[in-house]
This record gives structure tokens, sequence and C-alpha cells, in this order.
């Protein structure tokens, strides 16, 4: 690859430092690091770039090793693939909020991450309801249910579905929980009720 692309020839076994950088571009243009998880080889398979497993696993360039990366990359498509940009989040630790922040690229989605133990006016989660595609609140973690209640008590009619609650820790079970929000119900079969 280097030598089509010019930067080497057979028998060199040193690059330039003045190359390096056209090296890594060139490198990131044509091959694709995975680890050994499913999701990671077949998303490699499927990037149109040559897969290389890579070792140590947070070179992955799908999940860079991490369960919580590889969630965020899968809502992010889900939530692109239904036309959704905006997102809520009610509880969760500070320091789990910051986690969520870096993990989101930049223009993947908005979020609207809320501090599950302080009072939050109705109007405020009305408006949360009004402006997220998805509202999650997320139980087992720092929510008070008089923060979670405001939600609840002002999610009527098209509001109820954007309410999604999540009774799990940790960012992958939260995102887990909407991914299943996000995916498309099975046919109810005819003639069954």
């Amino acid at each position: 690859m280097l030598e089509a692309g010019g930067l080497t020839r057979a028998g060199k076994a040193r690059i330039s430092q003045e190359k390096l950088e056209r090296v890594t571009a060139l490198l990131g243009e044509r091959l694709f690091l995975h680890c050994t998880q499913s999701e990671c080889v077949a998303f490699a398979r499927a990037s149109g770039k040559a897969p290389v497993a890579c070792d140590p696993r947070n070179a992955c360039q799908r999940c860079f090793g991490s369960d919580n990366a590889r969630a965020v990359k899968e809502v992010v498509e889900a939530c692109r693939k239904r036309g959704f940009s905006k997102l809520v989040i009610v509880g969760g630790s500070p320091t789990v909020r910051q986690e969520l922040e870096r993990l989101v690229p930049p223009g993947a989605l908005e979020l609207r991450l809320v501090d599950g133990t302080k009072a939050r006016p109705i109007d405020q989660a009305k408006a949360d309801l009004q402006w997220g595609d998805v509202v999650l609140l997320w139980g087992a973690t720092e929510l008070h249910h008089k923060v979670s209640n405001q939600y609840q008590d002002s999610a009527t009619g098209a509001w109820k579905r954007k309410l999604v609650h999540v009774p799990k820790r940790g960012i992958a079970q939260l995102l887990a929980g909407l991914l299943t929000h996000l995916s498309p119900s099975p046919p109810r079969g005819r003639g069954s009720g």
C-alpha cells in the first residue's frame, strides 16, 4: 500500500519523519482497525476499507475498546435513521453526564442532561418534553422521585411516547434501553387478541 502510494520502496525498513503524516493519512483512508467484537468486525467489513484486526482493543475505530463508546455509536446511528437529533437524559451522576458529553461526537446529537437530584419546575420538564425527540428517565442512578414525577406527570398525549424509563445503571445499559425504544416493534399477528 505504501509502495503503491509512493511513500516507500521495497527493501526500506524505516519511514522518514516528514512522510509520517502522509503515511498515517493513507493507511487511515484504506484500513479499518477493529477489535474482535462481532459488531465491530461486521462494521469494519461494511466500511469499504480493508478490515484489520487490532491489538490492543482500544485501537478499534468503532468502539475504541469501550462498551460505552460502542453504545453511543449505535445510538447515534439509530437516531439518525429515525430523524432524531435531540436527546434529554434525566438522572445520572455529574461524572457520568460528563462522560456522555465526551463520548457523543460534536454535531451527532444535541444533549440536554438534567441533574436528577435538583428540583425541576414543571415548566422546565414540559419544555424538555417538547424539545427532545426522546426523554430518558435514568432510574437506579441519582434520580429523585420529585424530579422524575415532574416528567411523568407532564407526559401526556404525544409526549408520553417520548418518555422512556431505563431502570439500569451504566451508560451502555442506558443506551441499550434507548435502542430498544427506537427499534421498530414487530408487527402484530392478525386475529390475535
